[in-house]
């Protein structure tokens, strides 16, 4: 009688059957590695960011002090340094405002009425600025906000010129021209951040219900009314979700600013001057706090609206 031979096992298969056996031990090395990234790499960084906010500067060396105090908190307070922080949380506000305004018939065309063709159509026209250089965007946005630029040519042959030069004359928005001012600032703040906006609120927008709007306009509710009180609260966790987005995204920003508008100052733009040219390592940190503040606060209200189901 024969006996059959079986190849002698190699290292995968040993390991292969600890892993059927221990099931454990392969869920610990699959996720050690990026929880050692997260917690090291990411909230590693962000404990040494707080640490450092915690020093000060000597101002006759220039010298970081390592020692524990809250004299560069202190200097937030200072006029210059909160206009900067003021000024960047009406910027983010504005801008996610706008971009709500803006993506709310978009999303609602592209949740209602696009099938088919016209849907990808829509993903594709939303996605398409997303794939393009972010630099090459800015830039070429300078050239068409300059005071010799497409706006400008285009608001002269038509004739309003007088109401582009009237915006530009509003004191704290305008500017010699739309690329040196806040307003232009801003536009392209919006345009850049718009995607971020349209893609929650048309996630949200589809789980409406059609029955529910059906139900609306059985009980007598006109168009208007359904909207107010059917539509718009549904659609309120994906306007928030988009929030998110384009709220953080303006305030850590520092290259739109930095290009376009005034020389005035964002947080984004005061940290990446400050740890560079200033040398202000502390006072950088110190700004760099304010918004994961502010956003912890704002994620913490978002969660509680519904946000993160629509995202």
């Amino acid at each position: 009688m024969r006996t059959a031979l079986l190849p002698e096992r190699g290292v995968g298969d040993r390991l292969t059957a600890i892993f059927w056996r221990k099931p454990t031990v392969l869920l610990v090395l699959l996720i050690t590695p990026p929880l050692l990234w997260l917690g090291v790499v990411y909230i590693g960084s962000l404990a040494a960011l707080l640490l450092q906010s915690f020093y000060s500067i000597d101002e006759f060396s220039g010298l970081v002090v390592r020692e524990f105090t809250l004299k560069t908190y202190i200097e937030l307070l200072r006029p210059a340094n909160f206009d900067i922080i003021l000024r960047t949380l009406v910027m983010s506000a504005s801008v996610t405002l706008a971009s709500a305004v803006l993506a709310f018939p978009i999303a609602y065309y592209a949740a209602r009425y696009a099938i088919g063709r016209w849907k990808a159509v829509f993903y594709l026209g939303v996605m398409l600025p997303l794939w393009s250089s972010y630099l090459v965007k800015v830039y070429a946005w300078k050239l068409i906000l300059a005071k010799e630029g497409i706006v400008t040519w285009v608001a002269d042959g038509l004739g309003l010129g007088f109401l582009l030069d009237a915006a530009l004359a509003l004191p704290g928005v305008g500017g010699n021209s739309l690329s040196t001012s806040f307003l232009g600032t801003f536009l392209v703040f919006v345009y850049v951040w718009l995607p971020y906006m349209i893609l929650p609120m048309q996630a949200a927008l589809e789980r409406v219900p059609k029955s529910m709007l059906e139900a609306s306009s059985d009980l007598g509710a006109t168009p208007a009314q359904t909207f107010r009180t059917v539509i718009l609260p549904l659609a309120m966790p994906g306007v928030v979700a988009g929030s998110i987005f384009t709220f953080s995204l303006t305030m850590g920003d520092y290259i739109i600013p930095q290009i376009i508008g005034t020389s005035a100052r964002f947080i984004g733009l005061a940290v990446y001057q400050l740890q560079g040219t200033a040398g202000n390592l502390p006072l950088a940190a110190a700004f760099a706090v304010v918004p994961i503040i502010i956003m912890l606060i704002y994620l913490s209200l978002a969660k509680r609206a519904g946000a993160f189901d629509a995202l």
